[in-house]
């Protein structure tokens, strides 16, 4: 180890060894917090980031360049060390999509902390136990968060330590108020790529959420894995312009939808939910070129505001077009093809928080095995290229060449969590066989390529048999009375489980129970058709529109058990 000299700096390099290296320095580092710095050196008045007007909390930082970016993350991060605030620190972080906000977490991350941020819609007792599990002490919040939460966080031992959206010389300090007089310079702090600089909690589907640890490699990796179909139909990767509207800072998905395209030097569009009216005005004003449309009913809802004001919205920019978690009606993707382009590239992606290097199924290569099989399956293509990916039996046994056997879904990939928090129990249980194992149930088919059956815990297993809950999902939403359709499994003394549909009435209808059944029966087997179905207001879900079943189960159990 040779201590080489730069002035008045004095860094130990490692010129004798080939393996067990440690690329910490600024010049060689793996840092998330660098992503946006990088690309000032080449365009720093390249648009960077920019809120809708819904998703915007001070005008001023509505739309920011690389630079402004990078100022606005250094000076931050350099408020969190003066702070006295010691590395590795727990940070947690309860807001919604801003700039201010999504800044603020890589400003974390920059200073050598952990960011923490929750999901606001989670339940209070549940975000306290999150956070305890991780020891967060500070926390960084919206006004109007900490006005719903406040109280039980601060009687838990957080300390605010910045209110965005709150009063200028308030008690605690706002974004502005946090930032005035901070330092641009870039922090001195040694980072590697391996450190981990968020913990995130998992939706949690089927049970409590995970603390999931994210390091920055696992971040760069996750981006690099989607941003060449992100820029597909365009002639430079820096004219990428791209818009989402699902959350940004407590979700996984600015690891793709953020980072992915910074890396490129594009521009984000952030949006604060994915209603249909601020998504076809985003990408109307933007001149959008890609949009992650989220879930297909999103896509959905995008569709019909286009064809209720066909005249307010303009969606010809748009090269390419992505969703996630569930299979796409043939007829909306058509409809979609018309507001945009005929040459529109599209594909649905599956991947969670643990591993989001993600499966791929472009519809437009595949366009003929599409129309012919959804919304009934859920073909999810293959793994994209940085993502190692079989599926297995209970035994562990590969299944390639066994098209149509069910089996889990196991990944291997550089963009990889790196445990559980505290948690090395379900680490380990996640972790076997030199395997991360899903939970989802997939199979192949006879051209390798996967379909997705279900989560494991959401088969429904009735009179011996396994029901895809998403197979009949996809029959119910055909019916035309149903909107929006969970399919779950109730204990029965005859069946075990009994195949019970959960379902949200399409305006102005009702419920004829004994005519649903039969439409199911016409389309499904014996075993797959719901015994009962049950009208529901609405469903419990994670911020991606995902179904808590879990919940569904232990509200319908309850009531069963009452009666």
């Amino acid at each position: 180890m040779e201590t080489l000299t730069f002035g008045d700096l004095f860094v130990k390099i490692d010129v004798e060894n080939f393996r067990n290296r440690r690329n910490d320095q600024r010049w060689n580092r793996v840092s998330v917090g660098d992503v946006i710095e990088r690309v000032t050196w080449s365009d720093p008045d390249k648009e960077c980031l920019v809120a809708t007007p819904e998703a915007t909390v001070n005008p001023a930082h509505a739309r920011v360049t690389y630079a402004q970016a990078n100022e606005l993350i250094n000076r931050v991060a350099n408020g969190l060390l003066s702070s006295g605030i010691p590395p590795a620190a727990r940070v947690a972080m309860l807001v919604e999509n801003s700039v201010e906000a999504w800044l603020s977490k890589i400003a974390i991350a920059k200073a050598g902390m952990v960011a923490a941020p929750v999901n606001i819609m989670m339940a209070p007792d549940v975000i306290d136990e999150c956070l305890a599990r991780v020891g967060a002490e500070f926390v960084i919040a919206d006004a109007q968060q900490w006005n719903t939460h406040g109280d039980d966080l601060a009687a838990s031992g957080l300390t605010p330590i910045m209110m965005i959206g709150g009063s200028d010389g308030g008690e605690t300090p706002s974004f502005d108020d946090f930032i005035a007089g901070r330092s641009a310079e870039e922090p001195d702090v040694t980072i590697h790529g391996d450190d981990i600089w968020e913990v995130l909690f998992t939706s949690g589907t089927t049970a409590k959420p995970k603390a999931v640890m994210i390091s920055h490699t696992y971040t760069y990796m996750c981006a690099m894995s989607q941003i060449m179909s992100m820029t597909r139909g365009l002639q430079h990767e820096r004219d990428l312009v791209h818009a989402t509207f699902t959350p940004m800072t407590f979700h996984i998905g600015d690891h793709l939808m953020v980072f992915g395209p910074l890396m490129a030097g594009g521009t984000v569009i952030m949006g604060s939910k994915p209603d249909g009216k601020e998504m076809a005005q985003a990408c109307t004003d933007e001149n959008v070129t890609c949009l992650f449309g989220g879930s297909p009913q999103f896509i959905e809802g995008l569709i019909r505001e286009c064809h209720e004001n066909p005249a307010t919205y303009d969606l010809s920019s748009i090269t390419s077009m992505f969703y996630a978690w569930a299979p796409l009606d043939p007829k909306s993707f058509k409809a979609f093809e018309a507001l945009t382009r005929p040459n529109l590239v599209c594909w649905e992606l599956i991947g969670q928080t643990e591993c989001l290097a993600p499966h791929q199924f472009f519809l437009n290569r595949h366009r003929e095995l599409f129309e012919a099989t959804a919304p009934a399956q859920n073909y999810v293509g293959v793994p994209a290229p940085l993502l190692g990916s079989t599926v297995v039996d209970a035994d562990g046994n590969d299944l390639r060449g066994q098209p149509g056997v069910n089996g889990e879904a196991v990944y291997r990939s550089p963009a990889m969590f790196s445990g559980y928090y505290r948690d090395p129990e379900a680490t380990k249980a996640a972790l076997k066989d030199d395997w991360f194992h899903s939970g989802d149930t997939f199979a192949y088919d006879e051209q390798d390529q996967r379909v997705m059956v279900d989560r494991y815990k959401d088969m429904v297993k009735s009179g011996g048999e396994n029901v895809s809950s998403i197979r009949v999902e996809a029959v119910l939403h055909q019916h035309r009375s149903i909107a929006r359709a969970a399919v779950i499994g109730i204990p029965d003394d005859t069946w075990g489980e009994m195949v019970t549909a959960c379902v949200i009435l399409s305006p102005g209808h009702e419920l004829d129970e004994a005519a649903v059944i039969m439409f199911s029966r016409e389309r499904l087997a014996g075993f797959e058709t719901p015994k009962r179905i049950i009208a529901m207001d609405s469903f419990p879900e994670t911020v991606g529109g995902k179904i808590l079943k879990y919940k569904l189960r232990a509200a319908l159990n309850e009531t069963n058990a009452t009666t």
